[in-house]
């Protein structure tokens, strides 16, 4: 039996679990609504301020999913109340970050600045040199933190570059001088 599949899901107060037909939950929360189709070969169950996942056999293909069901819709119950939100840090001299509305504008060393809409249901803020991506869909704020870092990501000689804040940049050690 997966050991995180079988965990029950608490329901948190002010917060409503449906699963519609082809195993669609829809989660609805103080911070939003979340939807997302599950596989059909699960059993998703409400009752009692709990979600149980079940799933009818051990086959390998279903105990891959047993847990990974389980976990997508706790992230929706924890979005949908919490929210999410993933920090990038700027490292490197001249290398800024500012927001212009809904906006957010790079100057990355490169001949013009970087410029990125905030997708719809996401916010991005910036505190000196640190961007933060907020909002309810983990994947969604993972998606767009990792193409923030792909812009200018870090490299290994000097550390410059965007980093989540909690990364840590193996350092290299740069060319030594031949001596004649």
């Amino acid at each position: 039996m997966s050991r995180i599949g079988r965990m029950p899901i608490a329901i948190p107060a002010g917060v409503t679990v449906e699963v519609a037909e082809n195993n669609t939950v829809t989660v609805k929360g103080p911070k939003g609504t979340l939807s997302r189709v599950m596989p059909k070969e699960m059993t998703i169950e409400v009752k009692d301020n709990t979600v149980t996942v079940s799933r009818p056999n051990d086959l390998k293909r279903e105990k891959s999913l047993h847990g990974l069901t389980r976990t997508l819709i706790n992230n929706m119950v924890i979005g949908v109340t919490q929210g999410f939100e993933k920090k990038l840090e700027i490292n490197g001299v001249g290398y800024r970050a500012a927001k212009q509305g809904k906006k957010l504008v790079l100057s990355l060393g490169y001949s013009h600045p970087v410029e990125m809409e905030d997708p719809e249901g996401l916010e991005t803020a910036v505190d000196g040199q640190i961007i933060t991506v907020k909002g309810i869909d983990k994947e969604r704020v993972g998606q767009l933190a990792a193409e923030i870092r792909s812009k200018r990501a870090p490299e290994p000689y000097k550390g410059k570059g965007i980093k989540y804040v909690d990364e840590t940049i193996r350092r290299k050690v740069g060319k030594t001088g031949k001596k004649a």
